[in-house]
């Protein structure tokens, strides 16, 4: 199959699944939204009953979500990718009649982001934060027996929703979504935590304690500050985003890998949080118009194409170990050759991880698979993790195309 019509079989396939399911779905970590959970007395008030809940859920390659009443839902990212994605496909059927009869005519597709934009602002955390933000619709118990409560906002979530906003502006130009998205820089900078670090700090994960240390997390925040700046040219955003890229610079190893974060438990290096890093970096470059850490850059950007891919496309979740083969792994890869601008000189890359990914990895009835491991893989449907991400992915392979 020549690779515009696998690119537009998987995608058109993906975008109908997701569109009969209302863009709700099941998640690897939404174990806890279990009903028949919560119905077992006092169960749910034991850390350890939770943590073992939702580590069964999302190892299991068997779904047990209907059997333990656990609910297709809306999540926040998830919504974002989905918002980032239709707007990715109204800049592409600009023009190209054969992809607007594919896809939906470029009126059609700004409905639908019109749609997901006031879902995504409907969404938003509650509570008494400084700026927008978003978290995710589920409980999580964190291995280190702490409780991360459900929409408790995210740099992660939010960043997504925020930049996918901000795209959805400049599609429909209803200053609403930009004024939503801009004001998530206030939580950004007033609502996360600071670690200092070589000379910068890094953004928490969250408002809460303990998620202080994750590179990927912090450069998300920087990613997020340099979109506002864009359109506020407030200093304070820039140079936030810039303290957070120094630290996170310094924690690049001299190879260009990054490690996932400063602590001990920490010290794994894989493909798709690296593609985040940098994909962060070239925002914060080309928005802010710094320059400095470009070399850090090239460098991170060597050591990801030569140590995640395999000869026939097959991804890499670390970069010394292939399994499990995550979704993110191929998905990312589209999307930072994209914002980087390397997409025309990785395109016979592209076209295998793309082959690799459809044939392995695709189900039938369009959509993607969660992992794939030595033994029993997970072949489950999961929206946010798995078909809101690849879509958002195969959106940007489309639109270099």
């Amino acid at each position: 199959m020549n690779e515009d019509s696998l690119l537009t079989d998987a995608l058109v396939s993906l975008k109908q699944y997701c569109e009969v399911e209302n863009f709700r779905g099941w998640d690897p970590y939404d174990g806890l939204n279990s009903r028949l959970f919560h119905a077992i007395p006092f169960l749910d008030r034991s850390a350890l009953a939770r943590l073992v809940v939702i580590q069964g859920f999302k190892r299991s390659p068997v779904n047990l979500r209907r059997l333990a009443l656990v609910p297709k839902e809306h999540n926040a990212k998830g919504i974002g990718l989905f918002l980032q994605g239709y707007c990715n496909l109204y800049a592409a059927v600009q023009g190209h009649p054969e992809l607007a009869r594919t896809f939906g005519s470029p009126a059609d597709i700004q409905d639908r982001i019109h749609e997901l934009a006031r879902l995504l602002i409907e969404m938003r955390s509650q509570g008494d934060y400084h700026g927008a933000c978003w978290g995710y619709n589920f409980d999580w118990q964190a291995r280190r027996l702490f409780l991360f409560p459900k929409n408790t906002p995210t740099v992660v979530a939010t960043q997504f929703a925020a930049t996918a906003l901000i795209a959805a502006y400049e599609v429909t130009k209803k200053q609403e979504y930009l004024d939503v998205a801009l004001s998530s820089a206030r939580f950004v900078l007033q609502d996360l935590h600071r670690t200092p670090h070589e000379g910068g700090f890094l953004f928490s994960y969250s408002p809460l304690k303990g998620n202080d240390t994750v590179y990927n997390a912090s450069l998300l925040g920087s990613r997020l500050l340099s979109h506002c700046y864009h359109y506020t040219s407030d200093a304070e955003q820039a140079e936030a985003a810039r303290q957070s890229v120094v630290a996170c610079c310094a924690g690049q190893r001299c190879d260009g890998a990054w490690v996932y974060g400063m602590l001990p438990v920490q010290q794994w290096v894989d493909s798709f949080h690296t593609g985040y890093n940098l994909d962060a970096l070239c925002a914060y470059e080309q928005l802010t118009g710094d320059t400095a850490f470009h070399e850090t850059m090239e460098r991170g950007f060597d050591y990801y194409l030569s140590h995640f891919f395999e000869a026939d496309g097959c991804p890499k979740y670390y970069d010394t170990q292939k399994y499990p083969i995550d979704i993110h792994c191929p998905g990312q890869l589209f999307v930072t050759l994209a914002r980087l601008g390397r997409f025309t000189q990785n395109k016979e890359l592209a076209h295998k991880v793309l082959s690799w990914t459809v044939e392995h990895m695709q189900d039938p009835k369009g959509y993607f698979y969660y992992q794939l491991k030595k033994g029993i893989s997970s072949r489950i449907p999961y929206m946010r993790w798995s078909n809101a991400f690849m879509f958002y992915s195969l959106s940007y392979y489309l639109l270099n195309e």
